[in-house]
Parts: C-alpha cells; structure tokens; sequence
C-alpha cells in the first residue's frame, strides 16, 4: 500500500463515497433491499483494478462496521445482509482480476463481474442462512435463494450492463 498516490487515494475515496450513495438509493424488497451497491463496485472494479477497486469496497465496509450509517436505508452494520456487502470484496477482486489476466478480451470483464456476483450471491446466501439459523428460524436453501438471490438476478444483470458500459467509455479518463 506504500505506492499509493494521492491520485489514488482519492479515488480510492470517491469509489468508496459512490458506493455509500448508491446504497442509499434503496428499494425495500423483502429483508434484502434492491440497492445501486453493485453497481458502484463493478464500476470501481472494472475502472480502478484490484488494489484499489478493493481498497475502496474495503474503506466501505469498514465505515460502516464502525457505525456509520453507509449502508442501506441509512442504516449501520445489518445482521443479515451484511454477508451480501463482504460479498462486494470477491465480487470486485474477480471483476477487476479477469479484466486483467485477459486484457485484449471483451469478453473478461462481463466473465469476471458475472463470476463476482455469483460469488457474492453464494457469501451473503450462506451468511443469511446462519443468521437465521442462530436466529432460531430454519429456513432452507430453497427458501432463502427465493427471498434473498432469484429477485435480484435481473436488476443485478442491469447494474452490470450499465457499469460494463460506462467503464468502456470512462475508462480512458481513470488510471
């Protein structure tokens, strides 16, 4: 982390910020909100690369683990979604890791965000089902795919298109 640059910690911060905005932008859809959180780390991903793509849903996460209300709904720490938001670290490391290993390839970066959100959707699926299960309410895969992954495959897919779209045309302003 020694060779960051001040070019990079801010946007390093700017990322981190686009993602607490997006997160406010919250449709409530059962205990799992539709939010713009993927979105802003697949942009962060594809735009910055690993390190400070990472850096950024890092700085993210950890701003609200210590209680600062980032997260949706303008709220803290959530119980249960919050295996979905450590989901967003694999989710942009394989975004921005794919980019990179076949970088003449269009087809790397959609490979590597879809990677990433199923990676993300199999952490925060597993988190959700341990909280419940400590929780004393058993709810089985079935259940919780159906509450907490299958309604947002779709807008998930559109956040994708849109931040693939955007980091071909942006791409050449940010390195």
């Amino acid at each position: 982390m020694k060779d960051l640059k001040t070019k990079d910690i801010a946007l390093v911060g700017l990322f981190a910020g686009l993602t607490v905005v997006c997160a406010w932008i919250s449709i409530p859809l059962g205990p799992v909100p539709v939010t713009l959180q993927t979105f802003a780390v697949f942009l962060g991903a594809a735009l910055l690369g690993s390190k400070r793509g990472t850096l950024a849903v890092a700085v993210y996460i950890l701003l609200g683990v210590v209680g600062l209300p980032v997260f949706s709904g303008f709220k803290s720490l959530n119980p249960l979604t919050f295996g979905y938001v450590l989901g967003f670290l694999p989710l942009g490391m394989l975004t921005a890791a794919a980019d990179k290993l076949f970088p003449k390839t269009k087809w790397a970066l959609p490979l590597g965000m879809v990677t990433g959100l199923l990676v993300c959707y199999l952490i925060g699926t597993v988190w959700f089902y341990y909280v419940m299960h400590f929780r004393g309410t058993e709810y089985g895969f079935g259940k919780i795919l159906s509450l907490c992954v299958i309604p947002f495959v779709v807008p998930d897919l559109i956040k994708l298109g849109l931040a693939y779209f955007l980091a071909q045309k942006l791409g050449k302003f940010v390195k």
